[in-house]
């Protein structure tokens, strides 16, 4: 994941107010990605 993507991402998750600043910049790219999908995309389950 570039840069700009996932400070994008992390922006969006310390929005969320879900994590400290601390433990998201630690987390690994992987788990800034999955936090990400699992706060803020949309399944087509959310839609049912």
């Amino acid at each position: 994941m570039s840069q700009v993507e996932r400070n994008y991402k992390i922006e969006h998750l310390l929005e969320k107010n879900k994590f400290s600043k601390e433990v998201v910049l630690e987390m690994s790219d992987e788990q800034v990605e999955y936090f990400h999908w699992l706060y803020f995309e949309e399944s087509v389950y959310d839609l049912m």
